[in-house]
């Protein structure tokens, strides 16, 4: 094993956050879908995970360990799935995952991952503390 992810690893380690259509605004000129647009989706989809978390406005002030492992063409329905993995004093880190469904075909295939740290803030955009996890939730 060499420590890089599988492509073919089809099973989500997180909760569904959000699904799209890749669409041909878009992508290139060759049909690939641009790495900034995937990249903010999957942003949407950790910082809606870490708002739900802070219970309330989060903040992105880090993307760490962010790997592409597949392209992601346009036509793809493209879904990111989100999982909290530490919670500090204002920041919470949320791993997050995404998946495609080519057009051709009903695969699940691996295309990024990536960690993503926010900050909860107040209504100035100051950091709060992470309110104590509600186990309700």
């Amino acid at each position: 094993m060499t420590g890089t992810p599988d492509p073919s690893d089809a099973t989500p380690r997180g909760e569904p956050a959000t699904r799209t259509l890749a669409m041909p605004a878009d992508a290139n000129p060759n049909g690939d879908i641009f790495g900034g647009w995937v990249l903010s989706q999957m942003d949407i989809a950790g910082g809606a995970t870490a708002y739900v978390r802070a219970e309330g406005r989060v903040a992105t002030v880090a993307v760490d360990a962010m790997t592409f492992l597949a392209p992601v063409l346009v036509g793809d329905w493209f879904s990111c799935y989100a999982k909290v993995e530490h919670v500090g004093r204002s920041s919470i880190r949320v791993r997050v995952e995404s998946f495609v469904r080519r057009r051709s075909g009903a695969q699940s295939i691996k295309v990024t991952e990536g960690v993503f740290t926010y900050v909860a803030i107040d209504d100035e955009g100051r950091p709060r503390p992470v309110p104590p996890e509600n186990p309700s939730r």
